[in-house]
């Protein structure tokens, strides 16, 4: 079976993850910003592959929009986030973005990196707003992300790791 993997990549992390896939896979990959539905229709596996912001999936609307042109095929979705793994955090994030006719795609979970120098001024205004925040509250109440995120201030830390990408090679595997 043939298969794609789409990324959409804001700070690095992301696309790192799609090539680490295309290496183990030699499947294509492309920003979603350079392909069309038309070609995406193509291959019978395709792998958006976004970065978390505001709990939204970035290159997700790309799905959205031609999920029905591509309902014959088989999709996942591997989303990247700065904070560690969380159960009850990434259920919240699949349950905000998987909706309506995006319900029962198959989505997994890399860990990302963390550098407010490369962060546009926007993000690193809301990040800084954020911190503020979540700075007033007792630290033994910190959810995983909350820890994470006062943990990554003023740092540049890297998370990525091809491990994360196991559970989706499996899924690939299976899907073939």
């Amino acid at each position: 079976m043939k298969g794609i993997i789409l990324y959409q990549s804001k700070y690095g992390a992301t696309k790192k993850y799609a090539e680490w896939l295309k290496e183990a896979t030699n499947y294509e990959c492309l920003e979603t910003k350079n392909v069309t539905v038309q070609a995406a229709a193509q291959f019978d596996i395709i792998i958006l592959a976004g970065g978390i912001y505001a709990s939204g999936i970035s290159g997700l609307s790309f799905l959205r929009k031609h999920i029905h042109e591509l309902s014959n095929k088989k999709i996942a979705v591997l989303c990247v986030g700065a904070s560690p793994f969380d159960e009850d955090a990434f259920n919240q994030i699949y349950a905000h973005n998987f909706k309506g006719s995006l319900q029962g795609i198959t989505c997994f979970y890399g860990r990302g990196a963390w550098n407010e120098s490369a962060m546009s001024i926007k993000d690193r205004t809301l990040c800084k707003m954020l911190q503020k925040v979540v700075s007033k509250k007792d630290p033994a109440t910190y959810e995983p992300w909350e820890k994470a995120l006062m943990c990554a201030v003023g740092q540049a830390c890297d998370w990525t790791e091809k491990r994360y990408l196991q559970p989706l090679l499996e899924w690939i595997e299976a899907a073939q």
